[in-house]
């Protein structure tokens, strides 16, 4: 643990690591901003908000949506594994900013290999889910004769 520990200050000691740390966290904290920016709109009393859910004959009430539980659950998949699979290209990209900083230091590029290698192998793994996943859905969903999703 103190190792990881002790990588992430060393990581952070590094001039050019700060910067694009600070321009990442910079990016997420402005696109997290974006959907607050959508939401202070001023709307009538006959707009309905449903947020993706059917309004109900009683006012002020919102019902479940119309959609299979299944397809659900895929969407649901598909999404995670997709954010997982990001995280494995930004891995693999961590290694290689490494190995382009390294100046020779035979320490850093082993480091680096080893990202890169962590990297290329969690996404082989989640490509496999998601074909493996994409094979179930389709396959449960042929049988249940529900439309496949994806």
């Amino acid at each position: 643990m103190k190792t990881y520990i002790v990588q992430a200050v060393t990581f952070m000691q590094n001039r050019a690591a700060r910067i694009v740390l600070a321009m990442i966290l910079s990016t997420a904290l402005v696109l997290s901003l974006a959907p607050s920016m959508a939401q202070g709109q001023d709307l009538t009393p006959e707009q309905k908000i449903t947020l993706g859910l059917d309004v109900l004959e009683t006012p002020g009430t919102l019902a479940l949506g119309q959609s299979d539980i299944r397809v659900t659950v895929a969407r649901i998949i598909n999404v995670a594994l997709s954010l997982l699979g990001i995280i494995a290209v930004v891995v693999t990209l961590i290694g290689g900013f490494l190995w382009m900083t390294a100046g020779g230091n035979d320490e850093q590029i082993e480091k680096a290999k080893g990202w890169i290698f962590s990297g290329i192998i969690g996404l082989a793994i989640i490509l496999s889910a998601f074909a493996i996943a994409q094979f179930v859905i389709s396959k449960l969903g042929s049988a249940t004769e529900v439309e496949a999703v994806g």
